[in-house]
């Protein structure tokens, strides 16, 4: 914007940090912030916008992004009012919807522009997602590429029998779609480094993940499950989460777990948050269960049905899954839940979770990159003793685990593990090793200015 003069309208919303820039016409800068709101923010015509390149692709997906942060959305994907709650404030002082916003003069380039530049405070705004309404916005904003996903997922499955089960309208039908697309979410990269590269999403959302997906990339198991859903639910395949969990014995604390969403308040709750550890997803399909499970990140597919779905969700003789995650074998419990409780996790990890793509990495040990070959983890140290620290409990969990692991201090894959690792998949190899500049900064972020970090390579061999 170098060569760009006028009036530029900056919204960022203070949860989540994601920001929109945009030139506005020049008369409509003393327009009251409801007026610049609905123009610019609630009906913007994005298309148009985007034609006349005063706004950029990326600051138009942050646009979307921020409009179901602020607006309420009906059934049938249209934004309605602002959130109850919602405010919004220039330089920590709020603003009324019916007052007009300032403008500052600020240099861009050489050129002059006029900016106003509102924060967006939620911070009294509850969980009030419509997820049918914002799922729908969310796949008409980008319907080509979804439904791309869908025929491709058929494909890759059924090769020419593709078009007869995507026109088809029977249980058996849809049953087929749904192993399809399960299998190929599952395919996809288990992994923690796409909040460190490309558009560096602290937390995607079902839609998000889908287009990760379809980029080469993945996500953890929530945002898999999440994107499962957003696909299903389109194709009207009606699902419900569940939750699950290592050692996670019934019965489910659901008052607990709603007072930590309600809270925050995580401390002390250990023993609790393993409840919600991992979410699975449970379909009717034609008034039976199947329990699909299409994670990855060495927990087995799954893609259960009659007493192998009840077994494991009954309270009475619940039986588990032995999963392999990292460095230890765990035995899962899956549970039936109150829908609101996963919902209000999902909108919670969105952005009120404000260290939540370091929670993922590091409390939940999830590490960069998880297949059945390699678990990549990062190592994030600040002095030599904390690095010694580290590289001893990782070396002593995989010893005692029976798996060879390789430390570096620096960010490297220069390794006999590394190497083979980046051999065998050099795709993850290439995006682990771009994470490295924002995971440190995030880091520093919250732990303080300073750190460094090397990188940790576990063979996990192909049966683990």
């Amino acid at each position: 914007m170098s060569d760009v003069s006028g009036c530029v309208l900056q919204v960022t919303d203070g949860v989540t940090g994601r920001r929109f820039a945009l030139r506005i016409e020049p008369e409509h800068a003393g327009w009251t912030l409801h007026r610049l709101l609905e123009r610019y923010l609630r009906d913007c015509p994005l298309d148009e916008l985007l034609s006349a390149r005063r706004i950029t692709p990326r600051s138009a997906e942050s646009l979307r992004a921020v409009q179901d942060y602020v607006y309420a959305v009906s059934d049938e994907g249209t934004l309605l009012d602002v959130y109850p709650g919602v405010e919004f404030r220039q330089g920590g002082a709020p603003v009324p919807l019916d007052g007009a916003p300032t403008a500052a003069t600020v240099r861009v380039g050489d050129a002059d522009v006029s900016l106003i530049d509102v924060a967006v405070d939620r911070l009294n705004a509850g969980y009030d997602r419509n997820w049918a309404g914002f799922h729908k916005r969310r796949w008409d904003a980008d319907a080509d590429t979804y439904a791309a996903f869908v025929r491709e997922s058929l494909e890759r499955c059924y090769g020419p029998r593709a078009v007869e089960l995507a026109a088809a309208d029977s249980p058996a039908h849809a049953r087929s779609v749904l192993l399809a697309l399960a299998s190929r979410v599952w395919e996809s990269h288990f992994e923690n480094y796409s909040r460190f590269t490309g558009r560096m999403l602290t937390y995607k959302t079902g839609d998000e993940t889908v287009r990760n997906i379809s980029e080469g990339a993945g996500g953890i198991c929530s945002e898999k499950v999440q994107a499962l859903k957003f696909l299903t639910d389109r194709l009207g395949l009606p699902s419900r989460y569940v939750l699950a969990g290592a050692d996670a014995a019934p019965p489910l604390p659901e008052d607990r777990l709603r007072e930590m969403l309600t809270t925050f308040d995580f401390r002390f709750s250990k023993r609790y948050m393993r409840y919600w550890q991992h979410v699975a997803l449970v379909y009717n399909m034609g008034g039976e269960e199947v329990l699909v499970d299409a994670t990855n990140g060495n927990i087995p597919f799954l893609f259960l049905e009659g007493d192998d779905t009840q077994g494991l969700l009954r309270d009475e003789d619940k039986r588990t899954v032995p999963v392999r995650m990292a460095l230890r074998e765990e035995r899962f419990y899956y549970h039936r839940v109150d829908q609101s409780i996963v919902e209000d996790l999902y909108f919670a990890m969105e952005g009120w979770i404000e260290d939540v793509d370091l929670m993922q990495v590091f409390d939940n040990e999830l590490g960069l990159y998880i297949s059945r070959g390699y678990y990549v983890a990062p190592l994030a140290y600040r002095s030599d003793a904390a690095f010694e620290r580290l590289r001893g409990e990782y070396a002593a969990a995989s010893t005692g685990a029976g798996l060879r692991c390789e430390i570096t201090r620096e960010w490297t894959l220069d390794t006999t593990l590394g190497s083979r690792f980046a051999s065998e998949e050099p795709d993850a190899a290439a995006a682990v090793w771009a994470a490295r500049d924002r995971l440190i900064e995030r880091f520093d972020e919250y732990h303080g200015t300073g750190h460094d970090a090397g990188l940790v390579v576990v063979e996990l061999g192909a049966d683990a």
